[in-house]
């Protein structure tokens, strides 16, 4: 892939997504098929979403698509959160959780100083 070095959030949610695949790959080898397909779109979005925003034709677009990339980011933490509440699969979910907290910091950072730069 070739991404930019030093686009933060760009990198740090395709990491995340990978991260997230694997996730989805230790539950459904556990048989958690439900919320795992869940987590799957919304952790894999976030990134997606960041990408159409990078492409975006106006500020407003960017704005609106990282807003997106926000709602799923936020969508996912409470994926994690389910999952560390109901221990359906033997998997420690604090680091994805660290890593889900950091990008909608970023992601509400970004979005907060795009817009009051309109």
């Amino acid at each position: 892939m070739s991404f930019k070095e030093d686009n933060l959030i760009q990198n740090l949610t395709f990491e995340f997504a990978l991260s997230i695949i694997n996730f989805y790959l230790d539950c459904k080898s556990q048989n958690e098929y439900i919320l795992s397909k869940q987590i799957l779109r919304s952790g894999t979005s976030i990134g997606a979403n960041v990408e159409e925003a990078i492409a975006a034709q106006s500020k407003k677009d960017f704005i609106s698509k990282l807003s997106i990339a926000n709602k799923e980011a936020r969508e996912t933490k409470y994926w994690l959160k389910l999952y560390q509440s109901t221990n359906l699969v033997n998997v420690d979910v604090d680091s994805y959780l660290l890593q889900i907290e950091s990008i909608i910091n970023i992601l509400t950072k970004i979005i907060k100083t795009s817009s009051e730069n309109l």
